[in-house]
């Protein structure tokens, strides 16, 4: 059983790394779920329940960094709030067109939502762009994240 624990811990986590740079997979979430596994291959013994709050609460907290790189991406470009939907909605059906559809599409979505908002194809573009931005910072900020966890885990597991 602490084998399957473990090769299940190592595939979420591994699955969870990519997660995170591939928008729209919950890889925050994948990495958390591979640590709990891991953890509780042991029984919790080297890994307490105090250390998997703490890595719970970094997973919740790499969604709201997420969020907020984004709002801020677009809002620093002085964009409307429709242009995070947009950008959002871009993400989601960009996921289809692989990873040109990836790169592109929170860009194109919050360009096109701008445009149809304020009809100036100079912001709009701007709006693309913070939209862009925002979903690159975010990223990254949740990758940072990921490591953490994943440093606070072994830390934990070796003390």
């Amino acid at each position: 059983m602490n084998l399957a624990l473990w090769l299940l811990a190592i595939i979420l986590v591994v699955a969870g790394v990519v997660g995170v740079v591939v928008p729209a997979v919950p890889g925050t979430l994948l990495v958390f779920l591979g640590l709990l596994a891991a953890a509780s291959a042991d029984g919790f013994q080297k890994v307490g329940v105090v250390t998997v709050m703490i890595l719970g609460f970094l997973t919740l907290l790499s969604y709201a960094i997420d969020f907020l790189a984004t709002y801020l991406g677009v809002k620093k470009v002085g964009a409307s709030r429709w242009s995070i939907l947009g950008g959002s909605l871009g993400m989601v059906v960009g996921l289809f067109f692989g990873v040109p559809g990836i790169l592109l599409g929170p860009f194109i979505g919050a360009l096109v939502t701008e445009w149809f908002v304020k009809k100036d194809l100079r912001q709009a573009g701007k709006a693309g762009l913070g939209s862009w931005l925002g979903l690159l910072l975010g990223t990254l900020l949740k990758l940072a994240v990921v490591f953490i966890m994943i440093g606070i885990f072994v830390l934990a597991f070796l003390l």
